[in-house]
């Protein structure tokens, strides 16, 4: 009578077969994560710049923060920058001919490139 089970071989031939298959899968699974962050980014960005216009338009003025849009209802909760992680690290710049000051616009202060080789502050 046979014992039944698998031989050192055969194991070591199916976990070099799953390694294969990783070694493939993997850098494109990252990848897909990376470029789903960059989408997330552009999003924010347009979400955020566009409540800034509409409070511009609506007000006359700049929002002098981004709790001012919040606040007025123009966006839910303060923007997360998807790259560095956090809501405060943004680049807020305000329009150079205006003397009140505001926020014309938003940039991400994260370090590196996009996919496309465009940097994250470029956005």
């Amino acid at each position: 009578m046979r014992s039944r089970g698998f031989t050192l071989i055969e194991l070591l031939v199916v976990m070099a077969i799953i390694a294969t298959l990783l070694s493939i899968v993997a850098p494109r699974y990252f990848r897909h994560l990376d470029r789903a962050t960059e989408t997330s980014l552009r999003q924010t960005l347009n979400v955020v710049r566009d409540a800034i216009d509409k409070y511009h338009a609506d007000k006359g003025r700049y929002p002098p923060t981004l709790d001012a849009l919040v606040d007025q209802r123009y966006l839910r909760s303060l923007p997360v920058d998807p790259v560095a992680g956090n809501g405060s690290s943004w680049q807020l710049l305000s329009p150079p001919d205006d003397p009140a000051g505001g926020i014309r616009d938003i940039r991400s202060t994260a370090p590196g490139a996009g996919s496309d080789g465009m940097a994250y502050s470029d956005y």
